[in-house]
């Protein structure tokens, strides 16, 4: 398992006669964040607990931390932490208390706990804090702290289950660096989220599941490039060069009183390239070009459309690469 820090073949997970994960693969490299998206009860959970060794898969090969979770539930879990949707703090005690806590369950002796503990509460900006009860936290603080002490145990893969979930636009993107900070460490993420634009922002691979299975797998500008809607749009100063322009392009759409023209477009450096060679050959230069691709909101609402019921077939899973193209860029 090399190179891997979460593999999963055929996972399977039925409660009943409802299937919440129907055979899905997934495979998280070392030192990423994977993002799992998918609507309320699609399976993200189940997928979370599984892995996380929580609850037992019905079928599947699966490895974590390069361990077999049919035979070495164990010493995977003494690689990975979790941090789930609802806080494990305990309120009634204080932040370094809970930190201790955590030491004397992973078993570090006395002063190595101290010492972890402090050092995690200075890393996650909770010292002046410390020896306060956690129920005085903000709802940012209580997460740092949660997030502090799933690292307790120094582990390589860790899972976070909608980890913003309810936290204020500042503690949100607080909460990204400190994702950020975790994997430039060399852990490796699962994370699930609500907030599609946390996954565009820090998930290197997203798979998006739907009734069960994954319905299109991929870099975030690879997802993106699935959806039609992309387009480019030009802008003219020079009425006289906007309609040479609409004569150079008859297929672009025009705003006459904008001065502007409309082309589908996916975006890519050949598609740009080709147009603007068609303006070079006409002597026109456009005053703005505007790349608009679809986000992944279009993304997440094209691939789990389907009606109640019907499955969503399995998309495409796109071939790595890095997202290094914004939604929008003008040039």
């Amino acid at each position: 398992m090399t190179g891997s820090a979460i593999t999963a073949h055929g996972l399977r997970k039925s409660y009943g006669d409802k299937k919440v994960l129907d055979g899905i693969d997934l495979n998280v490299p070392e030192g990423t964040v994977f993002s799992l998206l998918g609507p309320n009860g699609a399976g993200k959970t189940t997928a979370v607990k599984i892995l996380s060794t929580l609850v037992r898969a019905d079928a599947g090969d699966l490895h974590v931390a390069g361990h077999d979770l049919a035979h070495q539930a164990q010493a995977a879990r003494a690689r990975i932490g979790v941090t789930g949707q609802f806080s494990a703090v305990d309120g009634l005690i204080t932040g370094e208390e809970n930190m201790l806590l955590m030491a004397d369950l992973h078993h570090l002796p006395r002063r190595e706990g101290r010492r972890v503990a402090a050092e995690l509460l200075e890393r996650f900006d909770l010292v002046a804090a410390a020896k306060k009860p956690a129920a005085t936290y903000s709802g940012g603080m209580k997460r740092r702290l949660d997030i502090a002490m799933t690292l307790v145990g120094g582990p390589r893969v860790i899972f976070l289950d909608e980890p913003t979930t309810g936290l204020d636009p500042r503690s949100r993107h607080t909460m990204w660096g400190i994702i950020r900070e975790l994997v430039t460490g060399g852990a490796s993420v699962f994370l699930t989220t609500q907030y599609l634009e946390e996954a565009d922002q820090l998930a290197d691979r997203i798979a998006v599941l739907n009734d069960g299975k994954i319905a299109a797998e991929g870099t975030a500008q690879e997802l993106k490039r699935l959806v039609p809607g992309g387009h480019v749009r030009l802008r003219f100063t020079d009425p006289a060069a906007h309609r040479g322009a609409a004569a150079a392009l008859p297929e672009a759409v025009r705003d006459e009183e904008a001065l502007t023209l409309q082309l589908p477009s996916d975006g890519s450096q050949r598609d740009l390239r080709a147009l603007l060679d068609r303006l070079d050959l006409a002597g026109i230069e456009a005053d703005e070009l505007t790349v608009h691709t679809p986000d992944l909101d279009d993304v997440f609402f094209a691939l789990t459309a389907n009606r109640p019921g019907q499955p969503a077939q399995p998309g495409p899973s796109v071939q790595p690469a890095r997202p290094d193209q914004p939604k929008e860029n003008v040039r």
